[in-house]
């Protein structure tokens, strides 16, 4: 194991807290006004990560930091260390579910990168989860829709539906879900999702704060703000009309609108792609060590 001296890991500390800070306070003041934001709500919601444990630092696994006992050892899965009066993460202290979690997780993200990415779904899966309801049904009933149900309609019904993510299909309406192309399930995901969808690559900060504190916080923050920039253009591809959050419409109900809509969707693809490396060679140093120290156990 590598030693952080103290200033340098404080620095990290004091700096990934100054990235999220902005973020989480704007968050924090729209709740106590009790007022939406589909956008960062979504961050927050859906992703089920609570602002205290995302801005708590973590150097992730492998590391001893410099004379950080005490303020370290009081944190979950963290020991002393003999040397420096340091700190350092223990893995045997990983939980029978995390350690379950690592390994389908290690496997998803070797699928996907395997996988060819597809750009032909035009963000219709949030148009199909409108699909044959009134505006005053929908999710998002706080904000007008940019067409009328029966525009909506006609769009849902013109287009080929290829949605590939288990978590976007299962929100479609039910007279949206036959219009699918594709049945994605819960059990199917590892087979099913691919690098150009963007909730498969928003979902990279999901697989990062799963694998908490073991994945370092650089790389749990870089996919927070990827997964924050999906998400704005998958709502500015939806038939609401935000624009009272500054969210300009990509309009996936004209031609033009689809071109620019695959046109960042390729953009965000390329950008995933370093993230889930990172995230996968993570993954891989834990699961070797914890391989080893399975082959290590006694067997009585």
């Amino acid at each position: 194991m590598r030693t952080i001296p103290e200033s340098q890991w404080r620095a990290s500390q004091r700096q990934h807290a100054l990235d999220l800070q902005p973020v989480l306070e704007a968050q924090r003041d729209r709740r106590a006004r009790a007022q939406k934001h589909p956008v960062v709500d979504f961050l927050f919601t859906y992703y089920s990560f609570r602002p205290g444990h995302l801005i708590q630092w973590s150097p992730g696994y492998g590391v001893v930091l410099e004379n950080a006992r005490e303020e370290f050892i009081q944190r979950r899965y963290w020991v002393a260390d003999d040397t420096s009066e340091g700190s350092r993460l223990n893995l045997a202290a990983m939980g029978g579910r995390q350690r379950r979690e690592l390994f389908w997780i290690h496997e998803m993200l070797k699928a996907v990168t395997e996988r060819r990415a597809n750009f032909g779904c035009y963000g219709l899966h949030e148009w199909a989860m409108v699909y044959r309801q009134s505006a005053s049904s929908v999710r998002h009933a706080g904000f007008p829709l940019r067409l009328s149900e029966s525009e909506i309609a006609d769009l849902v019904e013109s287009q080929a539906i290829c949605c590939s993510h288990y978590d976007a299909f299962r929100f479609f309406t039910q007279k949206a879900r036959p219009l699918n192309n594709l049945s994605p399930t819960l059990e199917s995901r590892i087979h099913s999702e691919q690098p150009g969808c963007l909730h498969t690559n928003m979902d990279l900060y999901k697989w990062s704060y799963k694998l908490s504190p073991w994945i370092d916080s650089d790389l749990l923050k870089d996919a927070f703000f990827l997964a924050m920039e999906i998400r704005e253009l998958d709502m500015r591809a939806s038939p609401y009309d935000l624009s009272c959050l500054g969210l300009i419409p990509v309009q996936i109900e004209t031609e033009n609108g689809r071109d620019l809509y695959e046109q960042e969707q390729r953009k965000f693809a390329l950008k995933a792609q370093p993230i889930r490396e990172r995230l996968l060679g993570a993954i891989e140093i834990l699961v070797a060590c914890l391989g080893r120290a399975r082959m290590m156990q006694p067997v009585y």
